[in-house]
């Protein structure tokens, strides 16, 4: 017999995957449904309304976020490499950060407490961690590319086993921080 445990589990999962290669908006509860043999209706009651069942998926990679920001690091390369780490474990959750919700700032407003704002919160603190307080214009530009390729590198290789993402993913990052002039 199937619990309501169970049920939740099989949907979350649906999710997760769909999330991942559909996005968040392309994909319907009646989409989820069809994935796990369940009627819409059943799915909204375990989720309604979506937004429920995405701040669940992304509770544990909030809660991860925090620990990875909180931890004390030796150092950047330290830093970078469990910033890799959390990337490419958490590559599904990134697709729907950056797709999704995340947005461009100088496109679209934020509302204050929105999951927007909550996300950009995350993506400064991780700047911060990575560049420092006030950084100059290279390193900036160095944090920025970073973040993009770990972004992108990440998402866009889904197809890709974890452990080649994060090889190439490290070997990127730390070409990006290494400097040209041997320095």
């Amino acid at each position: 017999m199937t619990t309501a445990d169970d049920t939740r589990t099989r949907i979350l999962a649906a999710a997760r995957e769909l999330f991942a290669e559909r996005g968040y908006a392309a994909t319907s509860l009646a989409d989820i449904a069809a994935a796990v043999g369940l009627t819409k209706t059943a799915v909204a009651y375990h989720f309604h309304p979506k937004d429920r069942l995405a701040a669940e998926i992304l509770s544990p990679a909030a809660d991860d976020m925090l620990a990875l920001l909180d931890a004390g690091h030796e150092s950047r390369d330290d830093f970078v490499e469990a910033l890799v780490g959390f990337a490419v474990r958490y590559r599904s959750v990134i697709r729907l950060f950056m797709e999704d919700l995340a947005g461009d700032d100088s496109v679209s407003p934020v509302s204050p407490g929105s999951e927007r704002a909550v996300i950009r919160t995350y993506r400064d603190e991780i700047f911060t961690k990575l560049v420092g307080e006030d950084p100059g214009a290279e390193t900036r530009l160095k944090g920025w590319a970073l973040l993009g390729a770990l972004q992108w590198g990440t998402v866009k290789t889904m197809d890709l086993p974890e452990d080649q993402v994060r090889a190439a993913m490290l070997e990127s990052a730390r070409a990006i921080w290494q400097d040209p002039r041997g320095g």
